[in-house]
C-alpha cells in the first residue's frame, strides 16, 4: 500500500505531501485547477520508471518546473508497504543553466531501513548489507538508474510501480480490440482490449469475477467474448438476452458509461487476480447516470477494502457522500500563481452540509 507521496517543484505541487497510510480508499476533492490530476501525473512519472522508461526527457520536461523555477530540483518521494516491508524511493531532477534536458541530481532506494543503492549525479553506489560491501559505477546523468539495476528486492518494487493503475479514461478510445496482451493499462484506457486479453490469458478465472460484476449493473447481459479475428487480432463482442431475444454488440459500440462498467469490472478482477494493486482513478463517476454513481463508487471501495488501495477524485455529490471525513482530502489553490495546499477534511471545520459548502465555495484552506 502507498504510505506517503511527496512532490516538490512539479507543476503546481510544491512541498506537497499526501499521507494515506492505513487508508484502503481515499478521495481528493477541490476546485478545477487545484492539482488533483497533477498528482496523477506525478504518479505516472514513477509508474513509467517501473515500466522501464529511464530517459529523463521522456519523464519530465522543463515546463514541469513549478512557476518556471528551474534553479530548484523537481523531487519525488514515494513510500510503499509491500509484504510488510517499507520501500522508500527518492528521485530528484535538475536542469543546470544552459542545459536543454533535465538530468538526475539524486536517487535512492531504501528497503526496511536498509539502503539498497544511492546516487549523486552520475555516481551510483549499490550496497550489499548482508556482506557489508558496496559497488560503484557510473550512469549517464540523463538516465534514471532504477530500471537498469537488477536485484530481487528492486524487481519487486519496480513491478509494484509498473502495475500501478492510473486512470482517466476516454471511452471513445476504448475499442475492445487488441493485437497483444498486457497487465499495464494506459491512463486513458485506450489499450483496454490488451489489458482485458492479458488478464484472461494469465488468469482465466478472472472471467467469472468480471461477469459477476457486470451482471449487477447490466442484468440483461448474457456473456462477452474476446474473439480471435486474425492471426493475433482479437475483438470483444458483448451479448445481451431478455425474453428469448438476443442482441450482439461490438464493444466499441457500447455507450461511454457501459465501457466504464467494463473497465471497473476488469480493475476489480485484476486486483483479485494479481494484486494487491494501487489505483488512482481521476473522476470515476464521469459518464455515469445519477442513479449509477453510488453503486459504482461503493463497489470500488468495497473491492479494495481488504486488498489493495484506491485513490479517487470527484466533483459528483453522490460520490463525495460515499466517503467519510477521515478519508477525504481537500485540495485548494488560491490562484494559478500559488501552489496547491492539502488538508484532511476531518481536520477542518465545515459549517453545515459538505456538498452545499463546496457548491457555495465556502471551503478554503
Amino acid at each position: 500500500m502507498l504510505q506517503r507521496l511527496y512532490i516538490h517543484n512539479f507543476r503546481c505541487l510544491e512541498n506537497f505531501q499526501l499521507p494515506i497510510q492505513g487508508m484502503s480508499s481515499a478521495l481528493l476533492i477541490g476546485k478545477n485547477g487545484a492539482g488533483k490530476s497533477t498528482i496523477a501525473s506525478a504518479l505516472e512519472v514513477l509508474q513509467s520508471i517501473g515500466r522501464g522508461i529511464n530517459r529523463v526527457g521522456q519523464l519530465v520536461q522543463s515546463k514541469d518546473f513549478a512557476s518556471g523555477r528551474s534553479d530548484v530540483p523537481i523531487r519525488f518521494e514515494i513510500e510503499v508497504l509491500i509484504e510488510k516491508k517499507l520501500y522508500k524511493y527518492v528521485l530528484a531532477l535538475e536542469l543546470p543553466e544552459k542545459f536543454k534536458e533535465l538530468r538526475v541530481f539524486e536517487e535512492q532506494l531504501i528497503i526496511a531501513g536498509d539502503p539498497i543503492y544511492s546516487r549523486k549525479e552520475a555516481q551510483v553506489t549499490v550496497y550489499n548489507n548482508s556482506q557489508n560491501r558496496e559497488a560503484q559505477f557510473l550512469v549517464d546523468w540523463h538516465l534514471v538508474a532504477l530500471p537498469v539495476i537488477q536485484t530481487d528486492p528492486i524487481h519487486i518494487f519496480k513491478t509494484w510501480l509498473a502495475r500501478m493503475i492510473i486512470l482517466a479514461p476516454i471511452p471513445s478510445l476504448m475499442t475492445g480490440e487488441s493485437n497483444d496482451d498486457t497487465l499495464e493499462p494506459k491512463r486513458d484506457a485506450s489499450n483496454f482490449g490488451e489489458w482485458f486479453s492479458g488478464l484472461l490469458s494469465r488468469y482465466p478465472g478472472a472471467y467469472t469475477q468480471v461477469d459477476q460484476y457486470l451482471r449487477e449493473v447490466m442484468p440483461d447481459i448474457k456473456d462477452f467474448l474476446n474473439e480471435l479475428i486474425g492471426k493475433d487480432f482479437k475483438s470483444m463482442i458483448v451479448r445481451f438476452e431478455e425474453n428469448n431475444a438476443n442482441l450482439s454488440v461490438n464493444f466499441k459500440d457500447l455507450s461511454d458509461g457501459e465501457k466504464c462498467f467494463f473497465l471497473c469490472a476488469v480493475l476489480l478482477a485484476a486486483n483479485k487476480s494479481y494484486g494487491p494493486l494501487f489505483c488512482f482513478w481521476d473522476e470515476p463517476d464521469n459518464y455515469l447516470s445519477l442513479s449509477e454513481v453510488g453503486l459504482f463508487i461503493t463497489s470500488l471501495r468495497r473491492s479494495f477494502k481488504n486488498s489493495g488501495q484506491i485513490l479517487m477524485t470527484s466533483h459528483d455529490e453522490e460520490a463525495i457522500r460515499k466517503f467519510s471525513n477521515e478519508n477525504t482530502f481537500v485540495l485548494d489553490r488560491k490562484s494559478h500563481l500559488e501552489p496547491t495546499l492539502i488538508r484532511l477534511l476531518s481536520d477542518m471545520s465545515v459549517q453545515g452540509d459538505l456538498v452545499d459548502a463546496l457548491i457555495s465555495g465556502d471551503i478554503e484552506l
